[in-house]
């Protein structure tokens, strides 16, 4: 059976992987590919790089032309998926890239994005415990943050053990300018980010920080505190992230590092690395993959855990794809069989 798919957003970064994406999908078709301002331009003019694509025309982003298909994806602008999800069919899988179905407390939500909550959809990270379970034939998916799912991966087994305590926990996330999306801003020209990098959300202010604390808080089963500060790195894509948390007492490296390796053991796209072999963003550019490492640092008591992926697609469109296939019953691993890129 082939899938009839259709793509909102279809000329910004996180709609353009979807796409790229999907296109070596064996099992969809590609039906109705919607911008809002972009409406009317030719794909390749604005997606240059899919080539299969490039003749096909962007139409407007409406629920007349996202509806009929089987699934339906929505990398629209956070605030922008929620109405149109609203009117969309019972039986169409809608997958969200944006935020707008991931938070659980409808408070926490208004703080930090200043709208009415949405409601709360199955979260599109099937690594975590239960999550997985979740998906299946789920009709409605929320796909995490870029640094949420990264960050997440990287503290989640330690939590679930419980050989992290809750609070003082420090994650510094390095992104590259992809993740801003295609806006044009000062702050990332070419000439302002080549050669250096900078901190920007600094002080808990970042939307991903509620999102983040949601998740480990789930594993360690109580509140989890989270000191998260990202910084723009002088690259297109990719995400590293350095994560940080004090290990209970009584608990050495060989436990640590049993808990990591347990818990990714079966997975298809996260790889602890053999020890002493670290993370490199470059290693899972433009795949679904996920690098990680961590070490015991027993001077500060503390474990370290380094993650890398590639932003648009693990941390996007990579995980929204994954998630799609298991609501459908497909191979999880459906069109995402891509290797990172090097040099």
């Amino acid at each position: 059976m082939t899938f009839s798919v259709a793509v909102s957003g279809a000329s910004g970064y996180a709609g353009g992987e979807v796409l790229r994406l999907l296109a070596s999908h064996p099992e969809v078709s590609i039906g109705a590919i919607t911008a809002h301002s972009n409406a009317g331009s030719r794909l390749g003019a604005l997606q240059p790089h899919l080539h299969s694509l490039a003749e096909r025309e962007l139409t407007e982003t409406t629920v007349e032309n996202l509806a009929g298909h089987d699934v339906v994806f929505l990398a629209l602008p956070h605030g922008a998926s929620a109405e149109i999800a609203a009117k969309l069919p019972e039986e169409t899988l809608v997958i969200d890239a944006g935020a707008d179905h991931r938070l659980e407390d409808p408070l926490v939500w208004e703080k930090f994005y200043g709208t009415v909550h949405a409601g709360t959809w199955p979260y599109g990270l099937p690594e975590l415990p239960g999550h997985r379970e979740r998906l299946r034939e789920a009709k409605r998916i929320a796909v995490p943050g870029c640094y949420p799912t990264s960050s997440l991966l990287a503290l989640t087994p330690g939590f679930s053990a419980g050989l992290l305590e809750t609070q003082d926990v420090v994650i510094v996330a390095a992104s590259g300018t992809s993740g801003a999306g295609k806006s044009v801003k000062v702050n990332l020209l070419g000439s302002e980010v080549m050669g250096g990098m900078s901190p920007y959300g600094v002080g808990g202010g970042h939307r991903h920080t509620p999102e983040i604390e949601q998740g480990l808080s789930a594993a360690a089963g109580e509140n989890v505190q989270v000191s998260f500060t990202p910084t723009l790195a002088p690259m297109s894509r990719g995400i590293l992230a350095t994560a940080t948390a004090r290990v209970k007492p009584g608990t050495d490296a060989a436990a640590l590092r049993r808990a990591w390796a347990e818990a990714y053991a079966d997975e298809a796209f996260v790889h602890l690395l053999p020890e002493g072999q670290w993370p490199h963003t470059k290693s899972v550019q433009g795949s679904n993959h996920v690098a990680m490492q961590l070490a015991f640092d027993e001077h500060a008591g503390r474990v370290i855990v380094s993650c890398a992926i590639d932003n648009l697609t693990k941390g996007t469109a990579g995980g929204a794809v994954q998630s799609m296939n298991i609501a459908l019953g497909l191979e999880e691993t459906a069109g995402l069989t891509h290797q990172g890129v090097a040099p």
